[in-house]
């Protein structure tokens, strides 16, 4: 028989139990907004980040919007961030109402590059948005000190990131606040959609409280400007129940990424490096100059893989009319990326069938040293 390796498994596993009776206990609860299964939630989860405070929401992409405007930045500001990520860190930016300005990559962390921070920095910065990508966390502690000199924020995104560590600090502890997704193929998933902001910051909480259900101080009282993005109790009461699994699933994407790593010693292709062992590898990717072959070669093995991200934020049509400036790395390291398969139920023996694929790959030209 053939063998198939998906990209993912979003199906309950070991959990499945206990997402089971989540869902029934709020079903016969009656209360499915804002009660006791999010409040429960925002503690835990606050606990588990190593914050004081964690206020849920809709989305990731709202935590990150959120964030900037109970800060107070919006229009006229702007905001430093990567050009490599979901194009959501970029649109959240833009829905508080601030401008993204883009800064290249480190071409080794694929994250964004503290060196060339400071040349972007103008009156009108506010912010530094670094995004821990695909589970490993941005260089922080030079973009922690250019902040300081200059006085900006930081907003930490951490929606590939939840449980990451940065030379064993918590990502979202180090800047003002950092911003989670819970969309189901990220390591802490829900069953649908979901986002948290973590802080430190009480009163930055509380106003976020507010800003995410309408600009209410209580009921029917809207003393500002807010929206409606509140986590449901069925996702919160979801996501209690898998936070209990976080801390296992972790440590089997740490060994499945070991794994791949040694099978994927000397390959045609070039893995990117571990720069901290706080890394929680939500995705596996690597870089080849012939990507479309590539994956044709592993899906004749039997192996699916997907591209994250084809194309750099900047040069997506949504971003022009913010007149983005072009990252060159980020252009020729988005034309080369493809992500292997990697989830806690993929199996070592799969990691070896995808890894003797990988092996088998015979590409026209040497991979990049």
């Amino acid at each position: 028989m053939s063998i198939k390796i998906p990209f993912n498994a979003l199906r309950p596993t070991d959990d499945a139990a206990r997402v089971d009776a989540a869902i029934r206990r709020v079903v016969e609860s009656g209360w499915f907004v804002l009660g006791p299964e999010v409040e429960a939630f925002e503690r835990e989860f606050a606990a588990a980040c190593g914050t004081s405070h964690a206020v849920s929401v809709g989305t990731g992409t709202d935590a990150i919007a959120l964030i900037f405007r109970g800060l107070g930045i919006g229009a006229g500001d702007e905001v430093i961030t990567t050009p490599l990520s979901a194009a959501y860190s970029a649109l959240a930016i833009m829905m508080a109402g601030a401008r993204p300005v883009f800064v290249d990559l480190d071409p080794d962390r694929l994250t964004i590059d503290p060196a060339r921070i400071a040349s972007a920095i103008t009156p009108r910065t506010k912010a530094i948005l670094p995004v821990h990508l695909y589970g490993q966390a941005a260089d922080m502690d030079p973009i922690l000190a250019i902040a300081r000199q200059h006085g900006l924020a930081v907003v930490e995104d951490c929606a590939q990131a939840v449980l990451t560590t940065c030379t064993g600090r918590p990502v979202g502890t180090m800047g003002v606040a950092g911003a989670f997704s819970f969309y189901p193929t990220k390591n802490l998933g829900a069953l649908g959609d979901g986002g948290a902001i973590a802080t430190n910051d009480a009163a930055l909480a509380a106003r976020i409280v507010r800003l995410r259900n309408g600009g209410q101080s209580k009921r029917y009282h809207h003393d500002e400007f807010g929206v409606n993005t509140r986590l449901d109790e069925l996702q919160a009461a979801i996501l209690r129940e898998r936070l209990a699994f976080l801390p296992h699933w972790t440590s089997q994407r740490r060994t499945l990424a070991a794994a791949y790593r040694r099978g994927l010693a000397g390959a045609p292709v070039t893995v990117p490096a571990e720069f901290d062992a706080g890394h929680v590898y939500h995705l596996f990717p690597v870089l080849t100059a012939e990507r479309d072959r590539f994956q044709q070669h592993m899906r004749a093995h039997g192996v699916e893989t997907l591209v994250h991200y084809p194309i750099p934020i900047p040069n997506q049509p949504a971003l022009a009319s913010e007149t983005p400036a072009r990252c060159p790395l980020a252009d020729r390291i988005c034309d080369e990326l493809v992500s292997l398969p990697m989830y806690p139920s993929l199996t070592i023996e799969q990691v070896h069938h995808v890894t003797a694929a990988v092996q088998a790959f015979a590409p026209a030209q040497a991979p990049r040293a």
